[in-house]
């Protein structure tokens, strides 16, 4: 197989992580270091239809494995979803005698390969690519590391605050379906309460947990809020039933935002990335196809990307644990 597979393209899709710029370095490293040739497809999907390739070499991407975001740009195509679309796109992979696809993204990025290897047979690998953490088959994203350290350095300076004005802060954090991102950032950052997507607290609790806190001795307060919680409508309506029923807080609302996607990757990130970059490659060299590269128990291992859709995350009850423990 190692001589079938000439030249492999590359690209990222979804929303951008930090680390997919030392991804897409290793991929084009390694592609040189076996002799292959490497295409860079900007724009995502869409830079596939509209035929948006560049020949990346080994100096193209120098200077980008400590850089956030991605140099290959991002983008969701209405147009791949379609029948036509993907002709477009597979017309011009023929064009340029692309042999096989590495895409760099979440489910969703997935899905759009694995439809696009059933009509056209083109080998293809995913690299997961998402701050929330949220596919199945590796227990680490591109960019989840990078966001958790984020998080926690904003949740730190707005404890400041908190403490010298006496004020409840809810903090809502990234996770529309998971809850990762808020509750380990939680606990890194000493939380008194968590919400997240998989475990409903629920209106009552929460004023309980607050009451308990506040005959503890405690003068202020951080609630870390995932925004896919269910506890109330959003975390605005959070704000206003605590104020309704313990009128003695002032609350204030801290939504974070795009601000969690972006930065320098940290160096765990960077070097994830090398790996699945190097994995992705030589497993495509190898001759496999419908894989996802992921970290499991610190191995770089392949998951059938169907597996990587379909599967589902569960948050870590002992962290859960761990959270009520430590908000004593």
């Amino acid at each position: 197989m190692l001589e079938k597979i000439k030249k492999i393209a590359v690209l990222t899709s979804g929303g951008d992580s930090p680390g997919m710029n030392a991804a897409i370095r290793s991929v084009v490293r390694t592609c040189a270091y076996h002799g292959v040739d490497c295409i860079g497809i900007y724009r995502g999907y869409q830079g596939m239809i509209e035929g948006d390739f560049k020949l990346m070499g080994p100096r193209s991407v120098k200077d980008i494995v400590n850089k956030g975001g991605t140099i290959l740009k991002s983008a969701r195509s209405k147009e791949f979803m379609t029948k036509e679309g993907r002709q477009k796109a597979y017309t011009n992979f023929k064009k340029a005698d692309i042999d096989a696809l590495i895409v760099i993204g979440g489910d969703g990025s997935f899905t759009g390969a694995q439809v696009f290897n059933k009509e056209f047979n083109v080998p293809i690998i995913g690299i997961p690519g998402t701050i929330d953490n949220d596919i199945y088959g590796t227990s680490h994203t591109l960019g989840y590391d990078t966001a958790l350290n984020t998080v926690v350095e904003v949740i730190d300076k707005i404890r400041d605050t908190a403490s010298s004005h006496n004020r409840l802060f809810f903090v809502e954090v990234m996770g529309r379906d998971a809850g990762h991102i808020a509750l380990n950032a939680g606990i890194g950052a000493g939380a008194e309460e968590i919400l997240i997507p998989e475990e409903n607290l629920g209106l009552d609790r929460l004023l309980d947990s607050l009451k308990r806190s506040k005959l503890s001795g405690k003068s202020s307060s951080i609630v870390v809020v995932a925004e896919g919680d269910k506890t109330g409508k959003n975390v605005f309506e959070l704000k206003d039933y605590v104020e309704q029923n313990m009128p003695e807080y002032d609350v204030r609302v801290s939504v974070l935002g795009h601000m969690q996607r972006g930065g320098s990757p940290s160096c765990f990130d960077r070097v994830l990335a090398s790996r699945l970059g190097v994995k992705a490659v030589e497993s495509l060299l190898e001759g496999k196809t419908n894989y996802m590269v992921g970290l499991l128990n610190d191995k770089v291992t392949l998951t059938p990307i169907d597996q990587a859709i379909k599967g589902s995350t569960e948050v870590d009850r002992e962290l859960l644990k761990v959270s009520d423990i430590m908000s004593i």
